[in-house]
């Protein structure tokens, strides 16, 4: 364990709410709560007056009414939390040498060595004191030797606090405390823990790493050390231009629209699924056509961080459309997602109903058991292949699963390398790529 590192973990104070509160100061002081409009609505963020009641993110529209009938519903604004959140961004990146943008509301800072210059803990405090002069947005901090203790610290000294918590302190600050309070541990493991008489941080310390291992796999000798304040994960610098995308090349040239787009679908939802496997949310979307003399030209929309399928391929469409203004005939199209960052889409922000959240997760799962065609959407897919009678062959993802494993190392590459947007049209139509940055 390195007692020297300093690492900061600041964190917004239930940032969309504050953000809906700096448009409207008349609602501070009152339970507000964002999403859970509707029947099915579910909670996106609630502010602290609202938390008194037992509600909580994730919850139940329905439920969070009946626990405070009083409370202020908002539909939110996923677009203005998203800008705030990149000028929360900017002011950090000017200030520090080495930040990791976690969610849309948290950074980490890597302060290791600066402490011979100036107290961390006093630069700490006034990049808070900036971002709140600035942004008029309040904001929580933790300082410790590592992330993990960092964050609890944070989470600890919430609302409008900041901690820190050196390596002397760090049994006395991490025991009494109630295991739920670790990152990590969800509701089902808090249970089963719990069942097992495991309810303070010390208790989870006593218990030896080969039972952690036995109850809960690598995931149980994760919260061991977690628990010991053991975290060796570093600060990732953030880049603002990471980002995924693909693009297909025609080998016939064309201006088929209702191909295109077909294409263009295709290919936001095989960039979506991969975001959403990878955790991540995108800020900006990218489309780029080349006509047949080999022009070529882009078009970006900076957007509310999401991973949705529909509201991506409804900007991507429009992007398009924009771009498409010669009606010649088109070589290329390409689609990239761009400013990414760590994160799950907040329900209920787009009017989007609770069944197509539960829709992607069930085709995500899908997916990943047998392969990124085993759900596509119905416009991008070809007529079914047919047998020698003309009897549609009925798809088997099983049966396509093991003819991959059976072939040779050099076949599975050059399936591999296909790009799914091929497979979904005419194998004859496009030849595509990926690309990652």
């Amino acid at each position: 364990m390195d007692k020297e590192r300093q690492i900061i973990h600041m964190d917004q104070d239930a940032f969309f709410v504050s953000v809906e509160i700096r448009k409207n100061p008349k609602l501070l002081g009152k339970p507000v709560i964002i999403g859970g409009g509707g029947d099915r609505g579910v909670v996106a963020s609630c502010s602290y007056e609202a938390r008194q009641y037992g509600i909580h993110s994730a919850m139940p529209g329905r439920t969070a009414k009946l626990l405070c009938p009083q409370a202020i519903f908002l539909k939110g604004d996923m677009e203005e939390y998203s800008k705030a959140s990149h000028d929360i961004t900017e002011i950090i990146a000017d200030k520090v040498p080495l930040f990791e943008k976690a969610s849309i509301d948290e950074h980490y800072i890597d302060m290791t060595g600066m402490d011979r210059f100036f107290g961390c803990m006093k630069f700490a405090s006034e990049l808070r004191q900036t971002i709140i002069k600035q942004m008029r947005l309040p904001i929580s901090f933790g300082l410790s030797i590592n992330k993990t203790v960092a964050k609890i610290a944070t989470n600890e000294s919430k609302p409008g606090g900041e901690r820190q918590v050196t390596f002397p302190e760090l049994r006395p600050f991490l025991d009494p405390l109630p295991i739920h309070k670790i990152p990590g541990i969800g509701h089902a493991t808090y249970k089963k823990l719990s069942e097992m008489g495991v309810r303070e941080i010390l208790t989870l310390t006593q218990i030896p790493q080969q039972l952690m291992f036995k109850i809960l796999g690598q995931h149980g000798l994760s919260l061991w050390q977690k628990a010991n304040g053991i975290d060796f994960s570093p600060v990732v610098p953030y880049r603002e231009r990471k980002s995924i995308g693909t693009q297909a090349t025609f080998e016939s040239d064309t201006m088929d629209m209702a191909k295109l787009k077909a294409i263009i679908t295709g290919m936001v939802s095989g960039l979506t699924f991969q975001l959403r496997n990878q955790k991540k949310l995108t800020a900006c979307i990218t489309v780029t056509v080349r006509y047949t003399n080999f022009e070529t030209v882009t078009q970006q929309e900076r957007i509310p961080y999401t991973s949705l399928d529909s509201f991506l391929i409804n900007k991507a469409h429009n992007l398009f459309e924009r771009l498409y203004s010669k009606r010649m005939l088109l070589r290329l199209v390409g689609v990239k997602l761009s400013h990414l960052v760590s994160g799950y889409e907040q329900i209920g922000l787009y009017n989007i109903a609770e069944e197509e959240y539960s829709l992607y997760q069930a085709m995500d799962k899908v997916r990943n058991q047998y392969g990124a065609e085993a759900v596509v959407k119905a416009c991008i897919v070809t007529q079914p292949p047919r047998d020698e009678t003309g009897k549609i062959i009925k798809y088997n993802p099983r049966k396509k699963k093991i003819l991959f494993e059976n072939q040779t190392e050099e076949e599975q590459q050059e399936v591999r390398k296909r790009s799914k947007i091929r497979s979904f049209m005419s194998e004859k139509g496009t030849i595509g790529t990926k690309s990652y940055d």
